[in-house]
């Protein structure tokens, strides 16, 4: 979908921040929608007027008419369910909507954790106290559910899961924090075809272009 300005969907975005995933996610939606670009490098994440839409300073932040959702599985899962057409999330009562939720929110409170921990070579919290299990715990049910993908993890529909489940993966693979399983590589190859995920790519591209001119 085109961007439009003054759409009533806006996206505050930086390239190579999580913001990838709701730009993605937008895409798939094919919706209009308008973005306003932040530069973190310049602090335009603190400044009073953005911090009045988001305090943590952080992107994304989505505004739709008057809602305002921050936190980006949060935002997947608000766009999945208020803009249906799409078929982005299984309905309320559908059986598939469980495990739906599961991995959408698997990626913040288990994945990303645990890769943190990789990168800052930190030791884990014990389970009790944590929230999320161990690193090989952590990848080992990933890997599971990614191994039964037919070929998505909810079957032949492709969900707002599989864009944050996706997401993390190719980039804890970029980066060296998660395993280049042969599971992983499958499945984001299959991902990396999507032609909505090919416009998020290449727009980020351009940005990152601008920025180092």
């Amino acid at each position: 979908m085109p961007l439009v300005q003054n759409a009533k969907l806006k996206l505050y975005h930086a390239a190579r921040t999580r913001a990838a995933m709701a730009l993605w996610m937008l895409e798939e939606l094919d919706e209009p929608f308008s973005i306003e670009l932040l530069t973190l490098q310049k602090g335009d994440q603190r400044k009073p007027e953005y911090l009045a839409i988001n305090p943590m300073g952080k992107v994304p932040t989505l505004v739709d008419g008057d809602t305002i959702v921050s936190e980006v599985s949060a935002i997947c899962c608000y766009l999945a369910d208020a803009y249906p057409k799409a078929g982005l999330a299984p309905a309320v009562h559908d059986p598939l909507r469980g495990p739906y939720l599961k991995w959408l929110f698997y990626s913040p409170s288990c994945i990303e954790p645990v890769m943190i921990d990789k990168a800052l070579s930190r030791t884990a919290a014990p389970r009790t106290t944590s929230g999320w299990a161990d690193y090989d715990t952590v990848i080992s049910v990933v890997r599971d559910a990614v191994a039964k993908a037919s070929p998505y993890l909810l079957g032949e529909r492709f969900t707002a899961a599989d864009i944050v489940i996706g997401s993390a993966l190719r980039w804890g693979i970029q980066f060296k924090l998660l395993p280049d399983l042969p599971e992983f590589v499958a499945y984001v190859d299959l991902l990396n075809q999507r032609p909505a995920l090919q416009r998020q790519l290449a727009y980020d591209a351009s940005i990152e272009q601008q920025i180092t001119a």
